[in-house]
């Protein structure tokens, strides 16, 4: 089966904005005023949850007509709980990242409940963010002085 490399680079555009690049796309991201950015743009957890629900929709709208739902719109809203005392270093005890990720889906498709409900199921088990969420991949980190 085919490999793809996906690649993105992230370079300081000042204080704690971040210049994200990927292919000819760009975006930045930002951390909030009370957690030392100038609030420019959402932050990188909130790019992660935003990422995770743009892979979601996606892969709705992709495989709805194969799934045979007649999808006429969805929308995504995540919420992701994050003890701001773990990366911050006033609990050493707290986890870094998100501790529960809740999605909540709004389909309007001519299905039914459950024909809807089995269909979430498949976009959940067909969505590479989420997957790479709940199987972590293996981490490789290099350095290189410049």
């Amino acid at each position: 089966m085919p490999k793809a490399l996906f690649t993105a680079t992230v370079e300081s555009a000042g204080n704690l904005k971040m210049k994200c690049s990927s292919r000819d796309f760009t975006f930045h991201v930002d951390e909030p005023k009370n957690l030392g950015g100038t609030d420019e743009a959402m932050n990188p957890v909130e790019a992660l949850l935003s990422a995770l629900g743009a892979c979601q929709c996606i892969v709705a709208k992709s495989f709805a007509r194969q799934q045979k739902i007649n999808l006429i719109d969805i929308q995504v809203k995540i919420e992701g709980e994050l003890d701001t005392d773990g990366f911050t270093g006033i609990n050493k005890n707290a986890k870094l990242g998100f501790s529960k990720i809740t999605t909540k889906f709004y389909v309007k498709a001519d299905n039914t409940e459950q024909e809807i409900r089995d269909f979430i199921t498949f976009v959940e088990h067909h969505c590479p963010v989420l997957d790479t969420i709940v199987n972590t991949p293996e981490i490789v980190t290099e350095i290189y002085p410049v």
